[in-house]
Order: C-alpha cells, then structure tokens, then sequence
C-alpha cells in the first residue's frame, strides 16, 4: 500500500473528517500539523500546487487534493484503487 501523507492544523473539522475517513478504511497515514509551523507550510504548498487550505491529501507522490476531493475518491471506489495502484504516483 502506497504511504499516505495528511497536512493539518488544529480546531480544522475538515481534517477532522479527512482523517477519520481514513482511520474507519483501516489506511495509516502520516500527519503533519501546519499550525505555526511555516516552513512545514510553505512545503505543503508547494508539494500542492499553491493551495493553502488544509486538509492537503497525498498517496505517494500524487495530490489528491483536499477534504472534498478525497470523499469523491472513496465515494466513487477510486481510493482503494489509488492506494494498490503502483503506477498513480
């Protein structure tokens, strides 16, 4: 399975849910909290393409997007598949 990353902040009930999306399909992720931190920031958005809202969603090397992007992906049966496919990132 592909590593998963999560950029955060604290009090943010979009990443609340991102996450506990994740957690209930049993997918391990790393988490990194933005809050004050700016240069763990400026590399979220650089890594997203200039977005700077969080939740900011990666499975390897792809950008999943945020929030709303990864519902889709589970709603459609895209994440699984993103997750087991070698070639997605």
């Amino acid at each position: 399975m592909k590593e998963v990353c999560i950029y955060t902040a604290r009090y943010c009930p979009y990443c609340t849910s991102a996450k506990s999306l994740l957690k209930r399909k049993g997918i391990s992720f790393t988490e990194i909290d933005i809050g004050g931190n700016w240069e763990r920031r400026d590399e979220m958005i650089e890594r997203a393409n200039g977005r700077v809202t969080v939740p900011q969603v990666f499975i390897g090397d792809l950008h999943v997007g945020g929030h709303e992007e990864l519902q889709t992906l589970d709603r459609e049966g895209k994440l699984d598949q993103l997750l087991r496919n070698d070639t997605a990132g």
